[in-house]
């Protein structure tokens, strides 16, 4: 996934052992990319194994977003301040250790706390990762090494979907579910020796120090309204809940405006509210935060549906899948020379390619019955993964085209928190719609009245990159 970048200038001659840098700080950052994908495939099983209640299998998946949008957004001050190094080796040490406690959490709450940490852990992993590719790759090679990167994230968002199905199935040492989260403790360890070993200590001692006090205002707008959709529905919508969303929102809202207003020397921006004035940046942000909202949503509803509406096992449901990062790999390399060309009208189409798959998915799903036959999904699936790659891959280079050179570590930082926060608002208003429906329904009924939501989300990213760029930059130049 994309993350915070804090513009820094390179080191005077590139670090004799970058690519091996390069490479461990890759292994470590799979932790976080594989647990994007590799959980939802488990939480099922999750559900029967805890006793965990509709509300606390959202909160499973929302906390680490959370934690991880919420910390993300300072974190990149505290690495150029602190050491990027350092701050990295931090993240990796909580996220093995928050995965420990994961694995042996006995209730819904206790697993939800590590997953907090989890999250947080990662927020602050990952702008450290790419502001240190920064720092120790020429120009020349910088492209190469984001390249990389990328084709690793789509790579471990694949291998999650099968890992998550093939070690809960596998049942190792009677852990079930438990490998998911197991998995990350040896590779943190490794990671913790290799790092300090080979990844060389870098800062930006230009930065401005961390803007904690708009970071707490942050956290607290963002849990208040994403706490009031995950729990209003358990609560019966009270007036409470509606309070507090709009507390929420308003707090939100007056921190941009103070912002906005008061600059304080010394002090790195936290939202950047002068990228805001850019109409292409608002509805990239927008475009991101739809997408988001849709995917989790759709994910979360679905890997349900198939487990214990349809008795997928999860191997079969992290196979099924598998689809969909199919059709993404298949266009993943042209798409950003397409987008390069035609600029805006490819991300159109992607949006349109995923409602249209996710669609076509509701549509194979009336022909499965009560089997588990995969294949009228299929043809859906791979749809919607090629339009995901139409649309996220060159999502960033398109939307820098019209952000001045300077700003790009402080748009790409925002990117990354609105792709968390849309996945956590995704997975409360889907998973609120799904839930709902299902006292009176089954859980076929409810996927079906679900699903048009997702499409709606998709729909609405195709009407918003309608206002960004008619034209992309390349990846060299959206990097520099």
């Amino acid at each position: 996934m994309t993350a915070a970048v804090a513009a820094a200038p390179p080191l005077p001659a590139a670090h004799p052992r970058r690519w091996l840098a390069a490479g461990v700080m890759m292994v470590a950052a799979l932790m976080d990319m594989i647990d994007v994908t590799i959980v939802n495939v488990a939480l099922p099983t999750i559900r029967t194994d805890l006793g965990a209640s509709a509300t606390q299998l959202e909160w499973v998946i929302s906390a680490y977003m959370l934690a991880f949008a919420s910390v993300l957004i300072v974190a990149g001050s505290f690495g150029d301040v602190f050491g990027r190094r350092r701050v990295f080796l931090l993240g990796i040490g909580a996220f093995g250790a928050a995965s420990l406690c994961a694995g042996i959490a006995q209730t819904p709450t206790e697993l939800i706390a590590a997953r907090v940490v989890q999250g947080a852990a990662a927020g602050a992993m990952m702008p450290q990762l790419l502001a240190t590719f920064r720092s120790i790759f020429p120009g020349e090679e910088r492209a190469k090494a984001f390249g990389l990167f990328g084709a690793v994230l789509g790579f471990a968002s694949a291998i999650g979907l099968v890992l998550g199905g093939v070690l809960t199935d596998a049942d190792l040492f009677g852990w079930s579910w438990r490998s998911v989260f197991f998995i990350n403790v040896p590779v943190a360890l490794y990671s913790l020796a290799a790092t300090r070993r080979v990844v060389p200590e870098t800062r930006n001692p230009d930065a401005g120090r961390p803007d904690l006090v708009g970071a707490g205002l942050l956290v607290a707008s963002i849990v208040a309204v994403t706490y009031a959709l995950l729990e209003g529905r358990s609560q019966g919508w009270p007036a409470w809940i509606f309070v507090l969303l709009a507390a929420g929102v308003a707090s939100f809202t007056s921190l941009g405006v103070v912002e906005m207003r008061r600059h304080r020397p010394g002090v790195a921006p936290l939202l950047r509210m002068r990228l805001f004035r850019v109409p292409a940046f608002s509805a990239g942000l927008g475009v991101q935060l739809a997408f988001s909202l849709g995917l989790q949503g759709f994910s979360l509803i679905f890997a349900l549906w198939v487990q214990t509406g349809q008795h997928y096992s999860p191997l079969r449901a992290g196979v099924t899948l598998l689809a969909f990062s199919v059709g993404s790999f298949m266009l993943a390399g042209p798409s950003v020379p397409l987008a390069q060309r035609f600029g805006r009208w490819v991300l159109v189409s992607g949006a349109l390619l995923m409602a249209a798959g996710i669609g076509l998915v509701d549509a194979g799903a009336h022909h499965v019955g009560d089997g588990v036959n995969p294949w009228p999904l299929v043809p859906g699936l791979v749809v919607a993964g090629a339009g995901l790659a139409l649309l996220v891959i060159p999502l960033v280079n398109v939307v820098l085209a019209a952000v001045p050179t300077e700003a790009a570590g402080g748009a790409s930082g925002l990117f990354s928190t609105s792709q968390q926060l849309g996945g956590a608002l995704g997975v409360a208003v889907l998973g609120t719609i799904f839930f709902g429906r299902l006292p009176e329904s089954s859980f076929q009924d409810a996927f079906f009245h679900t699903v048009p939501y997702a499409v709606a989300a998709f729909l609405v990213c195709a009407l918003l990159a309608l206002v960004l760029p008619r034209t992309a930059v390349a990846d060299a130049d959206a990097i520099e």
